[in-house]
């Protein structure tokens, strides 16, 4: 444990300047949710226990034994037409006494037209983002877990093009007594190979600090969760001077005089996302989250709606997964996804080579 505390605190030091204000970081994508359940949830499910591999894109501690041969995947329309896939794959080793997963991340922007000021055309270009990651995680003692993602990212814009080497490193401490679950993850730790400008060099890293707490009960088909996010700096409000007072967030600042606000509620809640799973009975799930930045930034004055909010349901089949989450950003409406998943050994046993493979192998669940 002293060696990956070590790892993370040196991650740390090297990215700690980074500024969080949107638009002062390349590859953003990779904040991007990346399955509809986490999507319910908020945006980010760093602590939760759920049986879904795609849990483990959001912190590497989460990917664990009972997740072999299991394999998450979607493909959804973003916003404008954006095209975003997503797929995870798991398979432990009892050898190495260790689970692997292999991630894959791909936004397509589509093509556009190259015009000036007048119309005139001067062909077409297009964009696209995407990220490979592999995985790795052990347990520790009988109540932790601790796992690392090392990721290569690409960009391509247009005539623009980046490319940069990042980590991720995590770790889960489960009570399964008392059903209480506290992970804390550094995410996007590290370097740029490559620069869309030469001349300007490297830009910042989407580095996150986070910390998520969940609460399951006993005698209740309820799951709490409360997520801490961008932990290594206090201020992530956008300093609009325009700003007036508004009610209509669910965390204001009550301060009469606008000019002397320190808007301390708004600046403190930035940092939290609120979640809620419900299991109605063992086949259904309903899930709902509250992404408090999300709605500061992205909300209108005139008309704020659901932003902020989203929702989903989970369908547990005998073999297969079904995950839908609709998330609000904006007015323009909400973003629909749909993603499945399905443990490959169930449905393929492959013979004497899916014995040499460990397909034919069922693992019991683990702590979480």
């Amino acid at each position: 444990m002293k060696k990956w505390t070590f790892v993370l605190l040196i991650c740390l030091s090297q990215q700690v300047f980074a500024q969080v204000t949107g638009g002062e970081h390349v590859f953003e994508f990779l904040r991007l949710s990346q399955s509809p359940h986490i999507s319910s949830l908020g945006g980010i499910a760093l602590a939760n226990p759920s049986s879904d591999v795609m849990m483990s894109f959001t912190n590497p501690a989460l990917l664990r034994p009972e997740f072999h041969t299991q394999i998450g995947l979607n493909y959804n329309f973003y916003y404008a037409g954006t095209r975003v896939s997503n797929f995870y794959y798991a398979q432990h080793l009892p050898k190495l006494n260790t689970t692997f997963g292999l991630g894959i991340q791909y936004l397509n922007y589509g093509k556009f037209n190259f015009t000036d000021a007048l119309g005139n055309s001067y062909g077409t270009g297009s964009a696209s983002d995407y990220a490979i990651s592999l995985s790795a995680s052990r347990s520790y003692l009988t109540r932790w877990r601790y796992g690392a993602t090392i990721k290569y990212a690409h960009s391509n814009l247009f005539d623009k093009k980046s490319s940069a080497v990042l980590a991720d490193i995590g770790v889960v401490y489960a009570d399964t007594n008392a059903k209480w679950y506290l992970a804390a993850a550094v995410k996007n730790a590290g370097a740029q190979l490559s620069y869309f400008d030469p001349q300007t060099g490297a830009q910042p890293l989407p580095l996150d600090l986070q910390i998520g707490l969940t609460k399951k009960f006993k005698k209740a088909p309820f799951t709490i969760m409360v997520l801490a996010h961008h932990l290594y700096t206090w201020d992530i409000r956008y300093d609009n001077p325009a700003d007036q007072q508004d009610n209509t967030l669910l965390f204001t600042d009550t301060t009469q005089n606008t000019k002397k606000k320190s808007y301390f509620a708004d600046k403190l809640f930035r940092h939290f996302v609120f979640a809620l799973d419900v299991n109605l009975g063992k086949r259904l799930e309903i899930s709902a989250g509250y992404n408090h930045l999300r709605r500061s930034e992205l909300a209108i004055d005139e008309r704020k709606g659901l932003s902020g909010f989203s929702f989903g349901a989970g369908l547990y089949l005998n073999q297969f997964t079904i995950h839908y989450a609709q998330s609000y950003y904006h007015i323009a409406g909400p973003y629909n996804e749909v993603g499945i998943n399905v443990r490959l050994n169930d449905l393929f046993g492959l013979g004497d080579a899916g014995k040499r493979i460990n397909w034919s192998e069922k693992f019991a669940k683990s702590y979480l």
